[in-house]
Formats: structure tokens, C-alpha cells, sequence
């Protein structure tokens, strides 16, 4: 089976979770599969790790490769356009809602599958900018494709309340984990005293201020503690909160961190802390169990269905919640014990392996 995966994605992202999806999805696919990749080469000043697959073929256009530049940028959704047209698919499965291409996805000539994985344009769309079309581009990818795949029952149920489009045409498929607890044993720094974890964007939607108040409240009680946050360096806002809330002592902050690293900060901190609001699948919780460390996450959209009964869940719009299940991980050793051998055994539901087995039963479902 020869599927297309158009790689708008990495125009946007060197790194990050919509590629990192792509990429354990092309190197699950059978052996006797053909996909095939299209890029912009030379598009970031960061080397993109690309997909790994024996029968992967990579189209990389070069778009500042000749002069003028205005020409190659002409030239290049032509060239997109041709490896789509002399080229026979069985399946195009895009990595994002609009194609390197330029066109709409309904000049394919085979079936197309998009994955939706939130709904935050719709659902918070005063938090992009105004100029950002990517909610338009959805919208008609979604439309207009044959297969949509969501990543969550709540991401389904979301999708169809934003659009008339039919039940049948959405499969939800689950994510897996790449990080797991035996990843976790290098000698990568971890923090000495007792310390909670944060990883991943600072978002509004992500409730980070919400952390750090009801942080400040727990650290009020039990002075010792810290929250080690990994993700990008704090902006001037987030390092002004946290000075007015005095916990400058009291936050430990990992920027850019491997795998490896991530893994060990996940195992030996008391509980990994996800506030956020919405989130259409959520990999850390996944992750944080995957590694052997309790979850204290909102009971808010997907995070439920990831989390379910093996972790503590608390109304994001509550501090005094959040700050009752800090300290409850704090003094009741015996119950983040069983929350960790829970959390442990739940992580198992969820594999790479069964999303690739899944979506290679849709594209083919699609053929036939």
C-alpha cells in the first residue's frame, strides 16, 4: 500500500507533538508499505529528524535552493503538485489541514484520512492571532476528507458538535507513549528535595497561573518543596508571578530536556501536575504513568478518558482542590503508591503499536 503524507507539519514545528505522532505512525506501518514523504528542506535552522522506514521515500523541495526566490516559490506547489499526480496512492493522510501544495484536499485522487487532534481553534479562538486561518483550513480538510481520525472520544464529540458531518466517518484512535520508566535510570540532574513536575507548553488554555497559586498555597505549608517545570524559558509575565507569588526558591526549571531526561524528572518527582483546561488527547499524564510517577490532572475533556481512575482529578477552576491533592500526595505516601501501580498498569492500555495497527486497518477499510 503506497500512502502520501504530506508534511506541512514540520513548516511549522521541528519538534513537537503533531510530528512526533507521524513519525511513530510511518515507522509502525507493515514493511511491505510505501510512504512517502513531501518537505521543505532547509526550512529551519534545526536538522529535522524525519520518520524512519525501509520502503520511506522522501520529496524534499529546496525552495531557496535557486534564485529568484520569488520563482522557486512559484515553482513549488508545482512540484508538490506533480508528486501527488504522477505518482499512484493508495491513501493521502496529511500531517496538518492545508498542503504544501496549496491546494485543497479534494484534488487528491485517492482517499484521504486528517487527524484532528483538539479543538482549540473553535473552541478558543481568542487565543491565536487574528491573521491565523488555520480554523478555515480545518474546516474544509474535515469536510472534505473521506476518514477523519480523532484522538479522543472527546475530540469526536467536540468535532461533532462544531460540524454536520456523519458518525461513521470518524474512528477515534488513541495515542501511545514514547517514554517510558526504563528510559529513566541515566545520570541526568533531578532535583534533591521533594518536587513536583510541569511539562509542556505555558499556554493560557494550559492553567499554568492556576499551578503556581495553588503551588504557593502548598509551599505555605510545606516549605521544602518545588516545582520543576520543563519546557521553554519563562517570559517576563510568568517570572513576574512567580516573584509576587515568592516562589522564585521554589521553581526548578529544565529547558529543551531529552527523552531520557524527561523519563527520570516523570519517575522521581511526587506527582506530575497537569491543570489544564482542555486538551484533545494529553501525552504527559500518559507519559508521567508510563514512567511510574502518580498523575494530579484536571477533570476537564480528554484527560478523563486518558487518566481515568488512576490518578486524582480536580476541578482546574478550584485552587483549594489543587492544592488538597498536592499535599495529600505529601502525606500519604500509601496512596501515591497504589496511584503509581494504577497509573502503571492504565499506561499499558495505550501503545504506539495499537494506534499503527488501527489506522492501517482504516486505510485499508479505504481501498477496499
Amino acid at each position: 500500500m503506497r500512502i502520501l503524507y504530506d508534511g506541512q507539519i514540520y513548516t511549522f514545528q521541528v519538534a513537537g507533538g503533531i510530528s512526533r505522532y507521524f513519525a511513530n505512525l510511518i515507522e509502525g506501518l507493515p514493511e511491505n508499505f510505501m510512504p512517502c514523504l513531501t518537505t521543505l528542506s532547509n526550512y529551519h535552522k534545526h536538522k529535522i529528524t524525519y520518520p524512519v522506514h525501509p520502503n520511506l521515500r522522501i520529496f524534499q523541495y529546496k525552495r531557496f535552493g535557486f534564485r529568484p526566490g520569488r520563482l522557486s516559490y512559484w515553482l513549488e506547489k508545482y512540484y508538490f503538485e506533480a508528486i501527488s499526480v504522477l505518482n499512484k496512492f493508495d491513501v493521502a493522510h496529511p500531517t496538518y489541514y492545508s498542503l504544501l501544495s496549496r491546494q485543497e484536499i479534494d484534488n487528491y485522487r485517492c482517499p484521504v484520512v486528517i487527524t484532528v487532534h483538539d479543538m482549540l481553534h473553535e473552541l478558543f479562538p481568542t487565543k491565536f492571532e487574528l491573521h491565523d486561518n488555520s480554523a478555515a483550513a480545518k474546516e474544509k480538510a474535515i469536510l472534505k476528507a473521506q476518514a477523519i481520525i480523532c484522538v479522543s472520544q472527546n475530540t469526536k464529540k467536540d468535532l461533532l458538535q462544531m460540524y454536520s458531518i456523519p458518525e461513521d466517518k470518524i474512528t477515534v484512535i488513541y495515542h501511545g507513549s514514547d517514554i517510558n520508566a526504563s528510559k529513566s535510570y541515566g545520570d541526568e540532574p533531578v532535583p534533591s528535595c521533594p518536587y513536583y513536575l510541569y511539562v509542556g507548553s505555558r499556554s493560557s488554555y494550559k492553567n499554568f497561573d492556576g499551578l503556581l497559586s495553588a503551588f504557593a498555597k502548598a509551599v505555605s505549608v510545606v516549605p521544602e518543596i518545588a516545582l520543576c517545570v520543563a519546557g521553554l524559558p519563562f517570559n517576563d509575565a510568568e517570572t513576574k508571578l512567580i516573584e509576587d507569588l515568592n516562589l522564585t526558591n521554589h521553581i526548578i526549571q529544565y529547558s529543551y530536556v531529552t527523552d531520557r531526561h524527561l523519563a527520570k524528572l516523570y519517575r522521581c518527582s511526587i506527582a506530575l501536575v497537569y491543570p489544564s483546561l482542555y486538551e484533545g488527547f494529553g501525552i504527559p499524564p500518559l507519559e508521567a504513568m508510563s514512567c511510574r510517577t502518580a498523575v494530579i490532572a484536571s477533570n476537564t475533556s480528554s484527560i478523563p478518558e486518558v487518566v481515568g481512575d488512576a490518578g486524582l482529578l480536580f476541578n482546574p477552576s478550584s485552587t483549594n482542590d489543587l492544592v488538597d491533592m498536592l499535599l495529600l500526595l505529601l502525606n500519604c505516601p500509601t496512596e501515591r503508591d497504589r496511584l503509581i501501580e494504577k497509573g502503571y498498569q492504565r499506561a499499558k492500555l495505550f501503545s504506539w503499536e495499537n494506534t499503527v495497527a488501527q489506522t492501517v486497518e482504516l486505510y485499508r477499510s479505504l481501498c477496499n
